[in-house]
């Protein structure tokens, strides 16, 4: 066997893309080990139909965190951002159309047409969201402290924790503790009247859960990624190329500090001895040693599938194994021959940023429903864009390339499987949105339709979930993903966690690559 490596990074999403920079850059020399032939993880670029190229699984941003942008001076390695304004477009099937702009003014004048009070209330709830958001950032940089003892580190941070919220003053912090447990479905409803304006903002609580608008906690989620933009309609933020030119300028960043990236290097085994690690094993045999292991996998994966479980305790396997990571995403991505005619659109443009296709909370309660009993709905929420409107680099001339994220898809059908169901699902996707766009099934030139089956096979998540487990209140901040397990350190000495199943865990931000990097750091 070789000389041991410094610290090995099993995975190359983009939290361990963080993670490896920060390490490189205090001197450390990580090797990340990436199973596909492309770093990225859930944040990639890639040709599903000859000239055409789409951000294949999460099409945008968080946005990132803004102090790991600063350093690893993405920009600086090419990366260009798009932020398309409108922010959002969400049509009816009766021809209107809700039009979100970054401008708090200018959308309460789109609102005023469906309510007046709405668009009066509109403005003081996306400064609640602002306010509320320079606290919560602090948050998600915190390391959640220990049950076991608090250390000195910890009481520092905590403090500075509470002068944030205390300066959110008292009538938002009585909100703030109010307003996490609730249902995302009461909590716009305390805010506007219109089902479209309310289901558009809640839309953002359920995203890639396993949770439905009545689900109680699920504002806690939406308040949580209102941490890294504010916006109520949340996140339309995407680089040049997609979402692989984003992963391509942070492995670029890694490389730059001193990390070393293989791709094609699938890591089949944690080894350990004597309760610490001692490096990983490849699927083609090779042994790689390492003073310290840090896993980008799920938590699931991460303990259940390469670390062999006489090295844990009964009492952790049990508790990880009922860690929930049941996924109800999956994607749709189609070649156009043209731009869809979206019915309440006056010009292509308003097509630009987010596309919400859920008119009101019933109909996302309702698309939820369907999953809760085993089967995807017929009828699903839909958040989609079109990036070839602004990004021409992805589709030829006159064509588009169109990205769906669809809910609600349960990784565990009951009737059949996701082999024989992938049709259907990509077809039920198509006909909820003809209701919208009556001219785009003649438009589309191929479709690419990934299930949560095909998450789990070819991006390594387990139960085919987006975020590594379930955002929900008894997996979030000391219970991510276990409660005594939520400092990024394993059970087994010199084993750490750093992916979206460690806090915060809420979407392509960075927080969680950077939070799993300075604790590493301060435990060498």
């Amino acid at each position: 066997m070789a000389a041991a490596r410094d610290i090995v990074i099993i995975g190359g999403g983009h939290n361990a893309l963080v993670t490896a920079f920060y390490l490189a850059r205090a001197g450390r020399k990580p090797l990340v080990l990436e199973r596909r032939p492309v770093v990225g993880g859930a944040a990639t670029t890639e040709e599903f139909h000859p000239g055409f190229r789409c951000s294949t699984l999460a099409h945008a941003a968080g946005p990132l965190v803004p102090q790991v942008a600063r350093d690893m001076q993405l920009e600086r390695r090419g990366l260009e951002w798009i932020q398309p304004d409108p922010r959002v477009f969400a049509p009816l099937p009766d021809g209107r159309a809700l039009v979100l702009y970054g401008d708090k003014a200018r959308s309460a004048e789109e609102i005023a047409h469906f309510s007046r009070r709405d668009a009066a209330q509109y403005p003081e709830f996306a400064a609640v969201l602002e306010r509320m958001s320079a606290f919560l950032a602090e948050v998600l940089a915190l390391t959640p402290p220990s049950l076991d003892g608090i250390k000195a580190g910890d009481i520092w941070s905590l403090l500075k924790a509470g002068r944030g919220f205390r300066h959110l003053g008292r009538q938002d912090m009585f909100r703030l503790l109010r307003w996490a447990p609730m249902a995302v479905a009461d909590f716009v409803a305390e805010w506007f009247d219109n089902e479209l304006l309310r289901a558009t903002v809640a839309a953002r609580g359920i995203f890639g859960n396993f949770l439905g608008p009545w689900s109680a906690g699920s504002t806690a989620i939406l308040l949580l990624r209102a941490a890294t933009d504010p916006h109520p309609a949340g996140a339309s933020i995407f680089p040049r190329g997609g979402l692989g030119a984003l992963a391509q300028a942070m492995a670029a960043a890694a490389q730059s500090a001193g990390a070393e990236i293989r791709t094609g290097a699938e890591v089949r085994q944690i080894t350990v001895k004597d309760g610490e690690v001692t490096g990983v094993v490849l699927a083609d045999g090779e042994e790689i040693a390492a003073k310290l292991v840090v896993s980008g996998a799920d938590p699931k994966h991460t303990f259940l599938k390469l670390i062999d479980p006489v090295h844990l305790a009964p009492s952790f396997v049990v508790k990880i194994r009922n860690y929930r990571a049941m996924g109800t995403t999956s994607k749709v991505n189609l070649a156009l021959g043209g731009v869809p005619q979206f019915r309440g659109a006056e010009s292509a443009a308003v097509l630009a940023g987010r596309i919400h296709i859920g008119p009101e909370v019933d109909y996302l309660e309702r698309a939820f429903d369907a999953a809760k009993y085993g089967d995807f709905s017929p009828a699903p929420y839909l958040d989609v864009m079109i990036p070839s409107l602004t990004d021409l680099s992805l589709a030829p001339a006159g064509k588009h390339v169109m990205s769906i994220c669809v809910h609600f898809a349960p990784y565990k059908l009951r009737g059949g499987d996701w082999r024989s169901k992938r049709d259907a699902l990509g077809d039920a996707v198509i006909r909820t949105l003809a209701e919208y766009a009556p001219d785009l099934p003649g438009l589309i030139l191929a479709r690419q339709v990934i299930t949560p089956l095909d998450l789990e096979e070819s991006w390594g998540l387990t139960g085919g979930h987006i975020f590594h487990g379930e955002l929900a209140l008894d997996q979030l901040f000391t219970m991510r993903p276990l409660l005594d397990h939520a400092r990024y350190a394993g059970p087994i000495r010199g084993l750490y966690l750093c992916g979206s199943g460690t806090h915060p865990g809420t979407g392509l931000n960075g927080a969680s690559g950077a939070n799993a990097a300075r604790e590493i750091l301060r435990h060498m």
